[in-house]
């Protein structure tokens, strides 16, 4: 086994267990913002460390390229999707947000979300 092939079985090791890592956590807690922490490395750690490990194996060929842009792409959405997440969290809990009149965000006070 040649050095290049021991770090991509690494880093495909790696990758894989944030992402169950981050699967167990994520059904060991109970509330949506702590799921959110968890699903971070499956978000950020796994995808990197797999297209790196795609990348030692294939080269910079199609694939690997594909690789690094599939891992590019979910790795720069993931702070705008965890933040719309976020937010549809809050509002479910705490009712409609909207913009006071004095220009700043914040709920209509005295409404409640859904039970």
């Amino acid at each position: 086994m040649t050095l290049v092939s021991v770090l991509a079985i690494a880093l495909l090791t790696v990758g894989v267990l944030a992402a169950l890592l981050s699967c167990l956590g994520m059904l060991l807690v109970r509330d949506a913002y702590d799921r959110m922490h968890f699903a971070a490395p499956a978000n950020t750690i796994a995808p990197v460390a797999i297209a790196l490990a795609a990348v030692l194996r294939s080269g910079l060929g199609q694939a690997g390229i594909k690789a690094l842009v599939v891992a590019a792409v979910l790795v720069s959405t993931n702070a705008a999707l965890t933040h719309a997440t976020a937010r549809a969290a809050w509002v479910r809990e705490h009712g409609r947000w909207t913009v006071a009149p004095d220009g700043e965000d914040r709920p209509r006070a005295g409404e409640a979300g859904p039970a």
